[in-house]
């Protein structure tokens, strides 16, 4: 009986190595780990924003709409659990991913405003923001590369066969990924024009 039980294991064994199901778990998991880092850089970045902020305030009281603008982005990223749950909700993933667009987008802004102040640009405090804010930037966009992959190395793991029936009977299903925001904006080739500027008239 032990004998017939051994074969049955290592039967079953060897046809769950050769339906992609350890290809499948260890996929998952590499989509895990990348998931981890984004959120990792994503968190880096939001810490720096109130030190960020205070320092531009210090030189830059009257720009309150951009300083809330920023707080309120911020604090939409803060609200917003980047659990692994995520991963297998496109809704709440595309909620995550338009909450640190608009956190993107409220810094874009605040960084037009600071040109707008020398003493502020030349502040050491200023500078070593802005240094660690350029660096998370990078970070972020490695950690998303490196995530997008893994997303893709699964999502055709489990649309190939013989792992998509595998896919199939155990629920896996296609995991969503970071896409562009406005897609039709920037496939749009920019418009240079190099006449000149007509005189005001007097």
């Amino acid at each position: 009986m032990r004998k017939i039980l051994t074969v049955l294991a290592a039967l079953a064994s060897l046809s769950l190595t050769n339906c992609g199901y350890n290809a499948i778990q260890s996929e998952d998991e590499q989509i895990k780990s990348a998931w981890s880092e984004v959120v990792n850089q994503y968190q880096r970045r939001a810490d720096l924003v109130p030190n960020l902020v205070n320092s531009v305030k210090g030189f830059a009281q009257q720009e309150k709409d951009v300083l809330l603008g920023v707080t309120n982005a911020r604090a939409k990223v803060g609200s917003i659990q980047a659990t692994p749950e995520v991963l297998n909700d496109p809704a709440a993933f595309q909620k995550f991913q338009a909450a640190q667009g608009e956190l993107s987008s409220a810094l874009s802004r605040l960084l037009v405003v600071t040109e707008n102040y020398p003493q502020l640009k030349s502040d050491a405090l200023f500078k070593d923001l802005m240094s660690q804010l350029e660096g998370t930037e990078n970070r972020i966009t490695v950690a998303r590369n490196r995530y997008i992959k893994s997303v893709q190395d699964y999502n055709v793991t489990i649309r190939s066969f013989p792992s998509n029936l595998t896919a199939m009977v155990f629920g896996y299903k296609e995991k969503p990924n970071f896409s562009v925001e406005n897609e039709k904006a920037i496939s749009t080739a920019p418009k240079v024009d190099f006449n000149p500027a007509p005189a005001p008239s007097k």
